[in-house]
């Protein structure tokens, strides 16, 4: 299986995705401000590991994947809680491995199953499917052929790494991996681990953008492009899945920036602060939060303006004054 070359071939539509890509890559490392931002970084990785788990029915809400990471007592599936804690070491370890080392992905294989597969850091001994929910989409190669086509495709990376663009290397070793299923189990987290930590080795900044957040809101879709790509015999349509999604990661990406910017007024840019990514408040919470008294004000100053300009949303919107009301920051 010498000189392997997964197949694939750079269409018009992914060349556009990586020159936009790229622009805005260049522009939210420019500003540095992600580096200046411990706590969006921090948030940005545990929606990651949340989104990556739930794409594999963690049933763990972020708030409780929060909790476990603290070191908070969560009460939830012994399993699906040491999955926690296992994704946060692997995902902490970004930066620290070689992305193009076959022997650091089965290390980090072995941190991401630890206690939770018997066959951890090792290839599988059988038969094993892709699957989305119930329903199989195709069944993998045969154990004995794993080992062969893992080496093939860890010798290509390494030799294209200087011709490939990473945006579409990452994409293909994604789509690849999938296809081979070297492990019985938590393929899915390890490829979406290993393509941020392909991406991360071309810019940095890709190792605190939660690009797995934006594969689980397209879930169906992702497999839809695996299928889609079984049945075509080449990656074309993950590649172009998956250049898009980093294209719309970015955008929230510089959405988060611009609303730290100065030019926000200093009461949304309070109210943003004491909000986590994702999490429901009420307006009472909120007025907590920011030691406020009068619903009035909260509402003019903070609440509205924020609204308005997109920053959180309410989470029933269809009845903005529902007793049930909540708030969730999105920007």
């Amino acid at each position: 299986m010498e000189d392997y070359r997964p197949p694939f071939s750079v269409t018009n539509r992914m060349l556009a995705l990586v020159a936009e890509i790229a622009e805005k890559a260049g522009r939210v490392s420019g500003v540095r401000s992600l580096d200046a931002k411990p706590r969006l970084r921090r948030n940005n990785r545990i929606r990651s590991i949340h989104s990556s788990l739930a794409i594999e029915a963690n049933s763990l809400s972020l708030d409780e994947v929060r909790g476990v990471i603290d070191g908070r007592l969560v009460i939830g599936p012994e399993q699906e809680i040491q999955e926690v804690k296992n994704a946060y070491a692997a995902y902490d370890l970004l930066g620290s491995f070689d992305p193009y080392s076959l022997d650091d992905l089965k290390r980090l294989h072995g941190i991401m199953t630890h206690l939770t597969v018997e066959e951890s850091g090792r290839f599988r001994s059988r038969n094993e499917g892709v699957f989305d929910g119930d329903r199989c989409i195709f069944m993998a190669p045969p154990p004995q052929l794993v080992p062969e086509l893992m080496r093939a495709l860890f010798a290509w990376m390494k030799a294209a790494r200087g011709e490939v663009h990473a945006l579409i290397l990452s994409s293909v070793f994604h789509y690849e991996f999938v296809f081979i299923h070297p492990f019985a189990d938590g393929n899915g987290r390890i490829a979406r681990l290993w393509q941020t930590a392909l991406l991360s080795a071309w810019n940095p900044l890709f190792a605190y953008l939660p690009l797995e957040s934006r594969v689980r809101e397209f879930q169906e879709d992702y497999y839809a492009a695996i299928a889609a790509c079984h049945a075509a015999g080449n990656s074309n349509a993950f590649i172009e899945f998956m250049l898009d999604k980093i294209n719309r990661t970015l955008d929230g990406a510089l959405q988060q920036l611009e609303a730290s910017d100065a030019y926000l007024p200093e009461a949304v840019r309070r109210l943003l602060a004491v909000m986590e990514y994702d999490l429901p408040y009420t307006a009472r919470q909120l007025m907590e939060r920011l030691h406020l008294k009068s619903k009035d004000n909260f509402r003019k100053l903070y609440l509205n303006p924020a609204l308005e300009s997109g920053l959180i949303a309410m989470t029933i919107p269809d009845k903005p004054t529902s007793r049930n009301q909540t708030y969730i920051r999105r920007g």
